[in-house]
């Protein structure tokens, strides 16, 4: 690495540390899962329907659990998800060459009560695209669903994201 590189990393580290800067995933002092970890393992994910839920289910899931299995569930995250896509490239006999395709999610925590208390909810969407080529039908349907995957990976990190840093903010203000 040149020196210019190094002065580079050094430097951004010092500025974050110097803001307050910690890892969302942080442990604790004891080396044990920190806040947001311990949280996100504490919630069931409820069925989504159709394939790309299911996609995006089994990848929130992964996301969530991070190897704590056993951890009791206190909340359940209940996501509404659905992909929808326009043409780009249209050809004038208005066949399409390239389409883009939106992963959009609504999503809402709740408590494991009676009451089913909402804890917090958002939204997320991610975009990616697709090139279609004439004689290759099959090529084009194993991209349609290496799409689907990749909206449903991109779509689950930005939930598990935007939850950590919630369980985060409320840790910090009940301290």
């Amino acid at each position: 690495m040149t020196s210019r590189r190094r002065f580079l990393v050094l430097a951004a580290g010092s500025a974050l540390s110097g803001c307050g800067f910690q890892p969302v995933y942080m442990p604790t002092a004891s080396g044990k899962a920190g806040v947001a970890q311990r949280e996100l393992a504490a919630i069931q994910v409820a069925i989504i329907a159709e394939r790309p839920g299911q996609l995006l289910r089994q990848a929130l899931q992964d996301r969530l659990e991070m190897g704590a299995s056993g951890v009791q569930r206190r909340y359940d995250l209940k996501v509404s998800y659905w992909i929808g896509g326009e043409g780009l490239s249209v050809q004038p006999d208005n066949t399409m060459t390239r389409v883009r395709f939106y992963g959009n999610a609504n999503w809402s925590l709740f408590a494991q009560d009676p009451g089913q208390t909402l804890v917090t909810s958002g939204a997320a969407r991610v975009v990616d695209a697709l090139n279609i080529f004439d004689a290759q039908y099959f090529g084009a349907d194993l991209e349609s669903e290496a799409i689907q995957h990749r909206l449903a990976q991109a779509v689950a990190e930005q939930i598990t994201i935007q939850l950590a840093v919630y369980f985060r903010k409320r840790a910090a203000t009940a301290a």
